[in-house]
């Protein structure tokens, strides 16, 4: 009986320690699941941080409607230079990622000046007059670009990135007077070019009046940018006019806006300069002798004024 007493009190030792042992195991699991699965979070997280810092692309535009400049054209766009706030630049049609957008050249001073770069566009050059008096808000794409490491972030160093990116706009009435759009702002504070600022400026007193009509042969409209706070361009793409129902209008470009179909940036070859050459002596030439030709008629007046005043009157014949 003792022997079977101590049998059983070793079997109840052993059993009590291998339960003993597989609780000490499962703690030491979830320890090595927890430190494993917390370099795999901060992964994660700088991975999403990367994520967020990739450089922006331009926006697609798939609206039938959208003015992409794809074409080449902007003859219907200019600057406004004759401002005193104005900004210096010019314009010109780039590829930005493949994509094409117009963008006012600056003169590289516009931060260093405190300037407004502004471009206007002649609605009327790009809509039919049925369509003009129905353009109830105007929609587009701004970017802009960094040329210097003026902009200071917000840790005190200095990066190449356009910082903030706002401004407004305005357009022409048929009263002659001028309508205010609200204000637009966007930014980009990492990369050298900025991602799409989606810009929509609302005729919002168009029931009262406020905005285009059918006997506008020019109606101008303005997108400009202000604050700046690097050296840097200003972008414009994908341009919509849409009606009251926020439906679209279809392009319907003048012929005064149609680009010239002959090249004027050609290189000219040695025989065409030498007839430019020709040509000019030519009116040179003409204009000399038109002169000459003028001096002579001058003094033949002058001669018989001079013979008129020996001229006897008449009925005085000497009788």
């Amino acid at each position: 009986m003792d022997l079977k007493k101590i049998i059983a009190a070793l079997s109840f030792i052993t059993m009590t320690a291998a339960f003993t042992g597989c609780g000490e195991k499962e703690p030491s699991s979830d320890s090595s699941e927890s430190s494993s699965s917390a370099p795999q979070t901060a992964t994660q997280a700088e991975d999403a941080t990367e994520a967020e810092l990739e450089p922006p692309t331009p926006a697609e535009c798939s609206d039938p409607n959208a003015v992409t400049f794809d074409d080449g054209d902007l003859g219907f766009a200019a600057t406004k230079l004759d401002d005193p706030d104005s900004a210096q630049g010019e314009l010109e049609i780039v590829s930005v990622n493949g994509n094409s957008m117009l963008k006012f050249v600056d003169s590289g001073t516009n931060f260093a000046d405190g300037t407004v770069q502004k471009i206007k566009f002649d609605g009327a050059k790009m809509l039919s007059t049925e369509n003009l008096e129905k353009v109830r808000s105007i929609e587009m794409d701004v970017y802009a670009d960094a040329t210097s490491d003026a902009f200071v972030n917000e840790d005190d160093e200095n990066v190449k990135a356009p910082g903030w990116i706002g401004g407004g706009g305005g357009a022409s009435l048929p009263n002659g007077k001028w309508y205010e759009f609200a204000e637009w702002e966007g930014g980009e504070y990492n990369f050298e070019m900025s991602g799409a600022v989606h810009v929509e400026l609302k005729f919002l007193l168009a029931a009262g009046g406020q905005c285009w009509d059918d006997t506008m042969t020019e109606a101008t409209f303005q997108i400009m940018r202000w604050g700046a706070q690097n050296e840097g361009s200003l972008y414009v793409d994908n341009i919509v006019f849409k009606d009251e129902d926020g439906n679209s209008l279809p392009i319907e470009k003048s012929a005064a806006s149609e680009p010239d179909e002959s090249p004027t940036d050609a290189p000219v070859s040695d025989e065409s300069s030498e007839d430019a050459t020709i040509s000019d002596e030519m009116r040179r030439q003409t204009a000399s002798i038109s002169a000459e030709f003028e001096s002579r008629i001058e003094e033949i007046k002058k001669k018989m004024e001079e013979a008129e005043k020996f001229t006897l009157p008449a009925g005085n014949s000497g009788r």
